[in-house]
């Protein structure tokens, strides 16, 4: 392994500017395999962190839970001090697996997986034949407001979900072996509305293998598809199919070929699920997309390459697979790309961007992810790592992240840069594979804290119809939050120890309104909130 020498000088500055502190670390212990899929920031600056877990017999399960001797939805709440709010399990009569989260514009969730289950349990319809899509809606207690299962003959699994301007929602998966596909592997789309009823379908694909990995909505409302693919083209172009449910399903063929074993295959969507362009980026090698990002100006497409400078990719490697980012403008035409290494297999899994308070500037971006030992182990193999960069791709430190114990076999799931400038990652962490914990963390960081805008309070949204959500901006440990109509009068009044808090406005009649910000130190702060 190619080792980097720094001088004292250097490697204290490095190491001041990177410093960190864990402010909390979570533990969720299991005998058997779990997988971690998500970390979902809540409005308020809670966390839902999601995946799939075979309930313990021994275990204290949720009064009512359902058992089974499958794997199930998994469902842990923390709020911002990492106490726990909720533990839940959504369970079918076989496997079940979760596999994608979004927050819903009410503060609730939609969860997205895979299931193997017939109606039974927690499924309240029958299987649709092989694997079907699982959607469960729940709001912000977890308590479920409705669920779908969407599928086919064939063998459907979700992979991402993300909510439209129009409150539906796009859900992205893969089917296998359609009549209605194109390769043995395609990519299926599905169109709803807010109440999950079924809009539309689309299938993409070319000569071979493709699966989505990630899926963000764009600013327009649209959303970008990041795929894996190991296909060619598709001579035969779009098409339109009639599904047995009545609903339509769009066919767009794969218009790029490959240039290795397999590539970074973009497309983007319009907010009506209608295609927009694509774009295919790879080498001779394999190069397996993981995340994607917006910037301020466009996108970041984030993975691991085995290839060396070929194809259209300009960028070689240094040992193992190295974590490649491809930089594009918002109408997909390439910006610049970039490589970094942390030696043997790194697999990148998770990225945030850290925009400006405008929105209209990237200050840096936030890599997480894991390497995996290939022959011979290093001493940080098999650790969460984190690398931070500016707005330009210009590593600025990075990190290994031990948190307050230290596995065998520790592998980053996702992340998240929080607004305040911590950090929360969440993986598995195991002495042998085949019993993984869930661990997550929360970090402090002094350099990005140093890129955070400071404010005393902001509000949204503002107007508001019924909830707002008061963001203190500076240190406290207790704080009083005081509403005033524009007479003097106080309104409410609510004790909090977050950065974040959800006040109702539904009682509170058409104007102006003052909210008021008290700490235990006299500190005070104040904003105007407007009632639609």
């Amino acid at each position: 392994m190619k080792k980097n020498y720094l001088s004292a000088f250097t490697l204290c500055t490095f190491l001041s500017l990177s410093a960190q502190e864990t402010l909390w670390q979570k533990d969720f212990r299991s005998g058997t395999q779990d997988f971690l899929s998500q970390i979902t920031t809540t409005i308020d600056q809670q966390y839902l962190i999601t995946g799939s877990s075979i309930q313990s017999g021994s275990g204290k399960l949720e009064a009512g839970s359902k058992q089974n001797s499958g794997y199930d939805f998994r469902l842990v709440k923390l709020n911002q001090q990492g106490e726990l709010v909720f533990e839940k399990y959504f369970s079918g009569q076989n496997h079940d697996y979760l596999s994608a989260t979004v927050t819903t514009q009410d503060g609730g969730f939609l969860l997205a997986g895979t299931s193997y289950s017939g109606k039974g349990l927690d499924k309240k319809e029958e299987s649709k034949g092989g694997s079907d899509i699982w959607l469960i809606r729940i709001n912000e207690f977890g308590d479920e407001l409705w669920q779908k299962t969407l599928g086919s003959f064939s063998d459907e699994e979700a992979r991402a979900v993300i909510q439209t301007t129009d409150l539906g929602f796009f859900v992205a998966g893969n089917v296998q072996n359609s009549s209605k596909g194109y390769g043995s592997k395609d990519v299926l789309i599905i169109k709803l509305d807010k109440d999950g009823k079924e809009l539309s379908q689309l299938i993409l694909g070319g000569k071979g293998l493709d699966e989505v990995e990630k899926m963000i909505p764009t600013r327009d409302g649209g959303a970008l598809l990041g795929m894996y693919s190991r296909s060619s083209e598709v001579k035969a172009g779009s098409g339109k199919l009639e599904a047995g449910s009545g609903v339509k399903i769009d066919a767009y063929s794969k218009a790029s070929g490959n240039y290795g074993e397999g590539d970074y295959w973009i497309v983007k969507l319009d907010k009506n699920g209608k295609i927009e362009w694509e774009k295919n980026f790879g080498g001779k090698g394999d190069d397996h997309i993981r995340t994607l990002a917006l910037t301020s100006d466009g996108y970041v497409i984030g993975g691991e390459s085995r290839s060396e400078r070929s194809g259209n990719k300009n960028v070689g490697i240094k040992e193992g697979t190295d974590i490649w980012l491809v930089f594009l403008k918002e109408n997909g035409d390439e910006q610049f790309q970039k490589s970094y290494n942390f030696g043997n297999r790194d697999v990148l899994m998770g990225m945030s961007v850290l925009h400006s308070a405008d929105d209209k500037g990237t200050k840096g971006m936030l890599l997480g992810g894991y390497t995996q030992a290939e022959g011979r182990i290093e001493k940080d193999d098999e650790s969460f790592w984190l690398l931070y960069l500016d707005q330009l791709g210009t590593e600025q430190w990075r990190k290994y992240v031990p948190g307050e114990s230290r596995k065998k076999e520790e592998r980053l799931a996702d992340l998240k840069l929080n607004k305040d400038g911590s950090i929360i990652v969440a993986g598995t962490s195991a002495e042998e594979l085949g019993k993984e914990n869930w661990k997550i963390v929360k970090l402090g960081d002094k350099q990005v804290d140093q890129l955070i805008e400071k404010y005393d309070i902001k509000i949204y949204p503002n107007p508001v119809s019924d909830y707002a959500y008061v963001e203190i901006g500076f240190d406290f440990k207790d704080a009083d939050i005081l509403l005033y109509d524009m007479s003097g009068r106080q309104l409410q009044s609510l004790k909090t120890k977050n950065k974040v808090t959800k006040i109702n406005t539904q009682a509170l009649v058409q104007g102006a309104y003052l909210i008021t910000i008290k700490t235990h130190t006299n500190k005070t702060a104040n904003a105007k909130l407007i009632k639609k």
